[in-house]
């Protein structure tokens, strides 16, 4: 993706400001926006980052997207703490997904805990 362009997480800033050093290894300072760089990572196709982002005591040993499903917007719902200084926060998000024959949404409520400095997705509730 091009750094120029606009971030799929619809931050309103450019993939290169955006989720773009995320994805190049930049450590995420919120919970939040970790959650918008795992999406962009999900419309972008990029399963290793998804893997790398997850904590390790719930991480799959493998993840395959699903390459006929387009992530195509994110609204985040609400926050509860993850922020900078936190070790732990909530995420609850809309993500609108479809195919060639179907479309749908998804909404989940993310936790996340910080250690040694870095945001880490641990599991979700799905509303």
């Amino acid at each position: 993706m091009d750094d120029e362009q606009r971030c799929p997480c619809l931050s309103g800033n450019p993939y290169g400001e955006c989720c773009g050093p995320l994805h190049a290894g930049a450590a995420a300072p919120t919970a939040e926006r970790l959650m918008r760089s795992r999406f962009t990572a999900f419309t972008l196709g990029l399963p290793e980052y998804l893997l790398l982002t997850w904590h390790p005591r719930t991480r799959p040993d493998e993840l395959t997207l699903d390459p006929t499903q387009r992530w195509t917007r994110l609204d985040i719902v609400s926050t509860r703490s993850g922020g900078p200084f936190d070790s732990a926060g909530q995420v609850a998000f809309r993500a609108w997904w479809r195919t060639d024959d179907d479309r749908g949404t998804l909404e989940e409520t993310s936790e996340f805990v910080r250690e040694q400095g870095r945001w880490f997705y641990v599991d979700g509730v799905v509303a």
